[in-house]
């Protein structure tokens, strides 16, 4: 069934910005068009999406710091479709470093573009949904919404946070017939860890915990290589925008499901040890 879809495809990461030309943004749109989908791509730089037009993907501005530039998002797709059958909550980035360097300033543009920005376009797009008694919103939350690493308190704090935030809003929603799904992709081949882990050595450098950090980022730059292709985690984003009754979580990409069995076995103090673990070579 064709399905009318909004995709926020912003990746922010501090002053460089990648929109819905690369990235698992870009591979969402991508594939939910060729399946037959109405796809609106949208992003601060809309220059950056021309190449999704061979695919037939619509393409809008759309800064989720701003509320002007939400609501006139939402409100074009309407006077132009009529209807927004999906949203695809997929703007965010990883601000890394410790809880005692980085500044607050950044802290609160962290949950800005990851939690604030998510959850007014779901206000934005309920109304419409509520009346036509149906629809879909799809949170692209991490494994990192379940596990948390050292130096990614506040990338963990805003992935946390949706997903508790989704878990409430599906129950709000589910008598008008809107489902609410939460996907936890694992290691995904992208620009975000390698920018993430250089900010936090940026952050980290010349301060009692640099030598921590730097055994931190040569430890997962080692999982890199193994890391899926962002098709992966769009067959999930696809499963669910075609079920007819979705999951409420989806799950996938490298270590994601092994990572998410040793959070619910261990205790708090044996995942600590794991993480730590890693850090003693």
């Amino acid at each position: 069934r064709q399905r009318h879809l909004t995709i926020p495809c912003e990746m922010c990461i501090r002053d460089r910005i990648t929109g819905a030309s690369s990235g698992m943004g870009n591979v969402f749109a991508r594939e939910l068009a060729k399946e037959g989908h109405i796809v609106y791509g949208a992003a601060r730089r809309v220059e950056m999406l021309a190449g999704l037009h061979q695919y037939h993907v619509k393409t809008l501005p759309l800064d989720v710091t701003d509320d002007a530039s939400m609501q006139a998002c939402v409100s074009e797709i309407l006077q132009k479709e009529g209807r927004i059958d999906v949203l695809v909550n997929n703007a965010g980035y990883g601000s890394y470093g410790t809880v005692e360097e980085v500044p607050m300033e950044e802290a609160k543009r962290q949950m800005e573009v990851n939690v604030f920005g998510l959850a007014r376009m779901t206000q934005l797009v309920l109304p419409g949904m509520r009346q036509q008694k149906s629809g879909t919103i799809i949170n692209i939350s991490s494994i990192g919404g379940k596990i948390a690493t050292p130096f990614g308190a506040w990338y963990h704090a805003s992935k946390f946070a949706v997903e508790g935030m989704s878990d409430s809003l599906r129950t709000e929603v589910a008598p008008f017939g809107i489902d609410v799904v939460v996907i936890e992709p694992g290691g995904v081949k992208s620009e975000w860890s390698d920018i993430a882990y250089q900010n936090l050595l940026k952050t980290t450098a010349n301060t009692a915990y640099g030598e921590m950090a730097g055994k931190f980022k040569a430890a997962f730059e080692k999982t890199v290589p193994k890391n899926a292709e962002p098709e992966v985690i769009a067959t999930l984003v696809s499963r669910a925008v075609n079920a007819k009754r979705p999951k409420t979580r989806y799950v996938g990409g490298y270590l994601a499901k092994t990572v998410l069995f040793f959070r619910k076995w261990c205790s708090d103090r044996m995942m600590d040890r794991i993480l730590l673990s890693q850090l003693r070579n």
